[in-house]
């Protein structure tokens, strides 16, 4: 076959219109051949002959998109050292951008062989010499040109966003609106109906679970399990194949592209779980299909005194070489192919702890995060971390760059533990309520830095946590060592399911009270798909590995699953309206010493945040060391936000009282003193979210029937200063009140410039 010297960069199969260059790093190997495949799986081999700076380079006219392909390398097999080359290996391209096929179960993906009694044989002498091609997946050269249109990413700030949590499979595999054949795909994410259904619910963002072509663990597929959630990353340039409708040998490329496209339309961004900490390789009994054939001391962190193994902070085998120059291109080279190929709007980083570490410890200023500050394109998108690892100093809550987002771990432990009666939460659920400043503030970092959630993919639903003491993790094969065992969960009196209409409505209560603890708090909010309508995964806390009715969202509503789905849509709608809810900086507990475009700070100017006990009065410090308080008022002034809007003017949004009570029995609260309102209108009640008017002393409960939440939403209950409301044992209660007194001073007008006519 004729070929051309061709280029070392870009790194991957590039097509040029007349032909397709290969680029592929490899400090150890000798020899490199370039493998085509055809539809029958016959392979053509192509020596590379050119290497610039250990990239070995060729171009092939007339190989175009579609076209399969791998590479056999050729260098040293010597565990000892840390070389793992094996030519009777194919291997997937790093930067391949499409991969057709899967890996099947069989040991000739193994490099090393095994002796009659099992023992590893792994040295030189004992190479596995069979082919593995036909076992193996395929990389794929695909069609760089796309018609994206007018595409525009939303941009959605993040004081302005509200995350969604989802699996691109399990979120549409069971929706009626959605064809059979585009279930559990792109295409089906991209469908109307369940565009529909995000715009309806108000989410600004969809946080896919990982879309990077992904492998099976061998283990699960022995168990007749899958890895279901895909944290078992291969190629991070190429989208998840089997996620695909229209084909496997480019198509997914298209078919993601156009999901994205779909999605912006509709105002939604399209944020990517990246799992950039390991590979599907695994430990050094794992198979060898890509990195580690290439080059695998540049690749992975192996062990200082012993390279034959690999050193692990992830639990899955193996950790990237993050301190290699050829892993940190490819990080950064994935990241931003995905942002200007495939035009997606952020990050959510797994195990991003490991992404800080270059030797043994986390370092935050560690090579990664320097290249990230300085990307002029990965430094404009949305960052997310996962701020911790399995290894030593690995949980970083609150110990990342300014740059940075981070799942809040803490959030979700002190929320949990708020309503399900701890003892001295009180101060901490204040601060994770408020935004968390005690973990953010002193770094200069903002509100934003804290994505807040109760419940995510990883643990029990929000319908399980309020379910199960205990994890139910049979199903997994592992005999209940996996997942979490320490939940902070209640099941209020009975495991699973019941017909009790006590404990159900209890726990229907409950669930109101996380979504909108979680929707009224500062900082950005994420939902795990499926908690808005009850979702249950039967008291399963880590399905990784369950590929069905388990772990898919179940579309079939009850009237249940439709009132939670309806009050979720109200708080969602709740928080876009009242700036309040979402401030850009954080609160002071003082009223501002300062106001956008001019406006004057009166003297009476309320603090931006007041804190009550049942009473009424502000809360002192013996309140707050009461280690059996379980009940809270908040005030949060919509006078005193000091962040302006897009134009440079001021804010002023109606005031917010929020009244907690985490206690098993109903307690009274007194509205706070008429100088912090005089009448209060009832937004929402999470005991009966249908009433329209607020449970006075001595009263029953508002009637609900043939209340609708517009007729909630019109605050017709309303309530003075002084006056006392009964709060349901574990419920909350918000109430709003228009400005009481704002008044703008504007700003002096120029000068007139003298005309012509004088």
């Amino acid at each position: 076959m004729r070929t051309r010297p061709g280029r070392p960069y870009p790194l991957g199969a590039t097509f040029d219109g007349g032909g397709t260059n290969f680029a592929l790093f490899s400090e150890v190997a000798d020899r490199v051949e370039l493998c085509l495949l055809d539809d029958e799986g016959t392979e053509t081999r192509v020596e590379v002959t050119e290497s610039t700076a250990h990239v070995w380079h060729v171009h092939v006219p007339g190989v175009e998109p579609g076209q399969r392909y791998g590479f056999r390398v050729h260098g040293p097999y010597d565990p000892a050292r840390g070389h793992r080359c094996n030519p009777a290996k194919l291997l997937l391209d790093p930067y391949a951008k499409a991969v057709d096929g899967m890996i099947d179960s069989s040991d000739v993906l193994l490099s090393y062989t095994r002796d009659a009694s099992g023992t590893v044989l792994d040295d030189a002498d004992h190479l596995d010499p069979r082919d593995s091609a036909p076992h193996t997946m395929y990389s794929v050269v695909v069609n760089p040109f796309y018609d994206w249109g007018h595409d525009r990413p939303p941009r959605h700030g993040y004081h302005e966003t509200v995350l969604y949590e989802a699996h691109a499979r399990g979120l549409t595999m069971t929706h009626p609106a959605v064809p059979e054949n585009l279930r559990g795909t792109y295409a089906g994410l991209a469908h109307p109906a369940v565009v529909a259904y995000l715009t309806d619910l108000g989410v600004t963002a969809v946080e896919l679970m990982p879309v990077h072509q992904f492998v099976d663990d061998p283990v699960l597929r022995d168990r007749g399990l899958t890895n279901y959630w895909g944290y078992n990353t291969i190629g991070f340039l190429a989208p998840h194949n089997a996620y695909a409708s229209s084909g496997t040998r480019g198509q997914q490329v298209h078919e993601f592209k156009t999901m994205v496209k779909t999605l912006h339309e509709a105002g939604i961004e399209v944020i990517l779980d990246v799992v950039y900490n390991h590979t599907a390789e695994g430990n050094h009994l794992g198979p060898t299909l890509s990195f580690r054939g290439i080059d695998n001391a540049a690749y992975y962190r192996l062990v200082d005194d012993s390279p034959a193994h690999y050193f692990d902070t992830t639990g899955t085998g193996n950790s990237l070489l993050m301190r290699s120059p050829h892993v940190l291109q490819l990080i950064m080279d994935s990241l931003r192919y995905w942002v200007t190929e495939m035009h997606v709007d952020g990050f959510r980083f797994d195990l991003a702890a490991t992404l800080a570490r270059q030797f043994h410890e986390v370092d935050r200023l560690s090579a990664f995060f320097d290249l990230v500050q300085q990307d002029p394109v990965i430094s404009q998108v949305k960052l997310i971390a996962e701020p911790w690892d399995l290894g030593d100093g690995g949980y970083q809550v609150g110990g990342f760059p300014p740059l940075w987002t981070e799942w809040n771990g803490l959030y979700r432990d002190t929320v949990r533990d708020f309503w399900r009666g701890q003892p001295s939460t009180l101060p901490e659920f204040a601060s994770r309520l408020t935004g968390s400043s005690d973990l953010y503030e002193s770094t200069g970092r903002r509100p934003a830095a804290s994505v807040n959630f109760v419940t995510a993919h990883d643990g029990f639903t929000l319908a399980d946590l309020v379910s199960y003491d205990h994890k139910h993790n049979e199903a997994n094969g592992e005999d209940g060592r996996d997942g979490e065992s320490h939940n902070r969960s209640w099941n209020h009196g009975v495991e699973g399911p019941t017909d009790d209409p006590a404990i159900r409505a209890l726990r229907a209560r409950q669930q109101r009270n996380f979504l909108a603890t979680l929707l009224l708090s500062q900082g950005v909010p994420m939902l795990s798909h499926g908690d808005e309508i009850g979702r249950t995964q039967g008291g399963n806390n880590n399905v990784y590995c369950q590929d069905g009715p388990t772990s898919w969202l179940d579309w079939d509503l009850d009237d249940d699953a439709r009132s939670l789905l309806a009050v979720t849509q109200r708080l969602v709608a709740l928080r876009r309206e009242h700036p309040v809810l979402r401030r850009r900086r954080f609160l002071t507990g003082r009223p501002p010493e300062s106001l956008p475009d001019g406006a004057e700070v009166l003297p009476d100017a309320l603090p931006d945040v007041v804190w009550f006990d049942t009473s009424g009065d502000v809360m002192d410090q013996a309140d707050w060391d009461a280690s059996f308080a379980r009940t809270v008022g908040v005030l949060l002034e919509g006078e005193a936000i000091t962040e302006p809007d897009d134009a440079g003017g001021r804010i002023v949004d109606d005031s917010v009282l929020i009244l907690f009570n985490a206690f098993s029995e109903d307690v009274t609260f007194r509205v706070p003193a008429a100088s912090y309102g005089p009448l209060w209108g009832l937004e929402l009640r999470t005991d009966d979210p249908e009433a329209t008017d607020v449970r006075r002393p001595g009263s029953a409960p508002a009637p609900a029937a043939g209340a609708t939440p517009a007729a909630a939403a019109a605050r017709s209950g309303a309530v003075a200063a002084g006056e006392e409301i009964v709060v349901t044992s574990r419920s909350l209660v918000v109430l709003l009140r228009p400005p009481l007194r704002a008044r703008v001073v504007p700003l002096p007008h120029a000068p007139r410039s003298a005309s012509a006519d004088g």
